[in-house]
């Protein structure tokens, strides 16, 4: 074979890698959509589409503050435990002929932020790893949520703050709004703002974006500050929607955020990422959930797919980092 050949072959080989690390996961999208629809009579249609639009913006809205506290190389393990604190809490000022609907949104929020801003402030000025403080404090917040609602579900909650999750605007789940919502604050946050340069400078080299003058301390406390704000709306939203606020709620919610994140292209090892991967990763969780329960698939199947999606993402990164 001349060099000439050798080197076409090669530039076509690079380029395969290049599309395939930049479209990949709208490729990988576009197929299990197609796939699943061919499958299933069911699956495009449009009270299912809704469905799943409904079931990923839960996830979708904890992704996005998932997504900025990786972007900075952190982890936040504690999300899924603080969507459960803030909806305890959010329900119990929540019943009917009590406050106005704004209190228990504010209360969960409030909650959620709080939280976020202590594992902040002890991963910045404590110098301690992410994931123990986040593993410690999703252990603490899943306990006091468990106090304070006396280890059973709140329940008789007002029609409003029902209509949160539960509610349709034009045809569509109000959920899918507040997500939507979440997603443009997040993109602009992290894509527009000055704040979002620095979380992407913390990201690629701390000891840089330090010897730069950069507030370190500063930005991992907001973004971990954003991440329990998130996750307290997320809180929000579920109570009302399943019209109870359960301090088991959230179970798990943590993995398949990070899933999201990582499927959608985000690197754990920090300094690259963006909003709207997390969207695609959200919806090709949400999507691959509802077609494996359309299939009749064993929920414990489910889990098995989704941690080789996991892994399989990470080892595409790392292949992609590797072969530029």
């Amino acid at each position: 074979m001349s060099m000439a050949s050798l080197a076409s072959a090669d530039g076509y080989g690079t380029k395969a890698k290049q599309i395939a690390a930049r479209y990949g996961i709208y490729i990988a999208f576009v197929l299990m959509f197609v796939f699943l629809s061919l499958w299933s009579p069911w699956f495009l249609t449009f009270d299912n589409i809704l469905n799943i639009l409904r079931q990923c913006s839960i996830n979708g809205i904890i992704a996005v503050g998932a997504t900025l506290v990786i972007i900075t190389g952190g982890i936040d393990l504690s999300v899924g435990a603080i969507v459960a604190l803030a909806a305890v809490s959010a329900a119990s000022v929540a019943h009917p002929d009590s406050y106005p609907v704004i209190v228990p949104i504010l209360v969960g929020l409030a909650v959620g932020a709080l939280c976020g801003g202590i594992n902040g402030f002890i991963i910045a000025k404590g110098r301690i790893a992410p994931f123990i403080v986040t593993l410690g404090m999703m252990t603490i917040v899943r306990g006091g949520s468990l106090v304070m609602s006396d280890g059973r579900p709140v329940i008789n909650l007002s029609d409003e703050y029902n209509a949160i999750g539960g509610g349709y605007l034009w045809g569509v789940p109000l959920p899918v709004f507040l997500f939507i919502a979440v997603v443009v604050i997040g993109a602009f946050l992290l894509h527009f703002c000055k704040f979002g340069r620095h979380v992407y400078a913390v990201g690629g080299n701390e000891l840089a974006a330090v010897v730069s003058g950069l507030n370190v301390g500063r930005v991992k406390m907001g973004v971990y500050t954003l991440a329990g704000l998130f996750a307290g709306f997320a809180g929000i939203i579920l109570s009302s929607r399943v019209m109870t606020g359960s301090p088991a709620a959230g179970a798990g919610y943590e993995l398949d955020a990070i899933a999201a994140v990582v499927i959608g292209g985000t690197s754990l090892a920090g300094g690259t990422g963006a909003i709207l991967g997390t969207v695609i990763g959200t919806l090709i969780i949400g999507t691959m959930n509802n077609g494996l329960d359309l299939l009749n698939v064993s929920s414990y199947f489910q889990q098995i797919v989704k941690g080789i999606i996991i892994i399989s993402a990470v080892l595409l990164d790392q292949y992609t980092k590797n072969s530029r």
